[in-house]
């Protein structure tokens, strides 16, 4: 596969549609975390768009988005046309969204291939991550949905599981496989087995298809998804397209391409991907993983902070004017974003999502 290949046909499409609720008080509906800095390198979604250079031109790069986020989106990666951000009007989930992205694409180009991206993903290892995209894109070739499957460290509860088949064939160094089946997250004890049969791949949430391969499988799995789809592909060019997208994105039932499409689907492979360095940054927690701590374990992202006997812990300030004060703390989270303040143990991190339902039953929408 040569380099001009991959730029004329391959098109990578990041879902950035988020709503914005598991980093909060920081990441907010207004603010999901895809925008939000939390490393030096730029935002999440900046180091999305930085892991493609040299594999697809920007004129390549589709971004789907809700209206409220694509002004902060499109500040923070130019680079991309403003064509190429695709609006939906409501979520409606990710089946529709890559639904969206292969009717936007088969209208410029019939025989193009999509490779379906997240911009919350954290990828350290980013000539790794290049390498898999092109291993996946020489199979999808062939008529398979490929996914990219993450290498197990630990027994993950939180993820899903894809478990590998058959050998299919090597590409880019990298071997496929035929997908036996996709697992729920699952308890503690079957993520365990999971790595003890070493079968099993973390579902990264990463597809590559060709456009017609993957619209063949909304007519087959997802029929009245397909039907609305066609009818949004039929005004695609004309004066009518967001006449058409507004009246008929309603009606879509909310469904995930996991659910709707990959796990009903025949010719699904997977690449198992060593050493990613992936992190789905899913939590406060999940930060820990990814950011370097000082000497004492601590990461302090940034405000006006001084630490006396604080260890292992995290702590952010939206504030250089409002002083934060720690004494004695260990393994806790601190996030203080001038409206809310969210302190909590690390162990206890993932319970933000139960804050954030709990202020959509008030009504309190100001603090979500």
């Amino acid at each position: 596969m040569s380099q001009n290949q991959m730029n004329k046909h391959f098109y990578a499409v990041i879902m950035a549609g988020g709503g914005g609720t598991r980093l909060w008080p920081l990441s907010r509906s207004n603010s999901p975390k895809q925008t939000l800095q939390l490393t030096d390198e730029g935002t999440l979604f900046q180091l999305a768009v930085k892991r493609l250079e040299g594999l697809f031109d920007p004129m390549n790069i589709l971004v789907v988005t809700i209206a409220e986020q694509s002004a902060v989106l499109q500040k923070q990666a130019p680079q991309i046309p403003l064509e190429n951000y695709l609006i939906e009007p409501m979520p409606r989930g990710t089946a529709s969204v890559v639904g969206l992205a292969a009717i936007a694409i088969q209208k410029r180009d019939p025989e193009g291939t999509m490779v379906v991206l997240t911009a919350d993903h954290f990828i350290a290892n980013v000539p790794k991550f290049q390498q898999s995209l092109k291993a996946a894109c020489s199979l999808a070739q062939d008529g398979y949905l490929m996914t990219l499957g993450i290498t197990p460290t630990f027994p993950a509860t939180g993820y899903g599981y894809i478990q590998r088949g058959n050998f299919l064939q090597e590409s880019e160094g990298m071997p496929g496989y035929l997908v036996t089946q996709f697992k729920e997250k699952p308890a503690r004890q079957l993520a365990e087995e999971f790595i003890r049969t070493g079968d099993h791949d973390w579902n990264s949430g990463m597809f590559i298809w060709r456009i017609d391969r993957i619209l063949e499988e909304f007519h087959q799995h997802m029929p009245e998804l397909a039907r609305q789809l066609d009818i949004i592909g039929d005004a695609w060019n004309t004066s009518r397209k967001d006449a058409v997208l507004g009246h008929e994105w309603p009606l879509i039932k909310p469904q995930t391409i996991d659910y709707g499409i990959m796990e009903k689907a025949g010719r699904v492979g997977v690449i198992p991907v060593p050493d990613l360095e992936w992190n789905d940054v899913g939590s406060w927690e999940s930060l820990f993983e990814v950011l370097p701590g000082d000497e004492n374990g601590n990461i302090v992202l940034q405000g006006n902070y001084i630490n006396i006997g604080t260890t292992k812990s995290m702590v952010y300030s939206s504030s250089s004017e409002r002083l934060v004060v720690t004494i004695g703390l260990e393994n806790m989270i601190v996030i203080d974003t001038g409206d809310a303040l969210l302190v909590c143990s690390r162990r206890d991190a993932q319970q933000v999502r139960n804050v954030v339902q709990i202020l959509k039953d008030r009504g309190e929408k100001r603090y979500l």
